[in-house]
């Protein structure tokens, strides 16, 4: 079943803030990602998803759900902050960009 967004009614916002990257050791980057080093809740996240590549389990993909494209914006200028810092240590060619959903269907 295809539901519609009612004429006249505009969808939320929400915009993802996609990083991906390969990782030395999956459990060490995520220890590191759960210490939360830009505070996620206070920089607007929504909601987050981690996916693993299914070949190769140190690839990692991260999506951060904002409902505000500045807030996205901010974190993107905060996460290549602390890149500077761990390149090489724990992760390695991050990649980042900022997608605008403008469809959502179940079917």
């Amino acid at each position: 079943m295809v539901q519609r967004i009612p004429f006249g009614l505009k969808m939320r916002s929400m915009y993802i803030l996609q990083i991906e990257h390969e990782v030395f050791n999956h459990e060490g980057w995520k220890k590191a990602f759960e210490n939360d080093p830009i505070n996620r809740k206070k920089a607007g996240v929504k909601h987050y998803n981690i996916f693993q590549r299914a070949d190769n389990p140190n690839f990692v993909v991260i999506d951060l759900e904002f409902e505000n494209l500045d807030e996205a914006e901010s974190t993107l200028v905060s996460l290549r902050g602390l890149w500077k810092n761990i390149a090489g240590k724990i992760m390695i060619n991050p990649q980042i960009r900022i997608l605008q959903l403008t469809e959502s269907i179940d079917v």
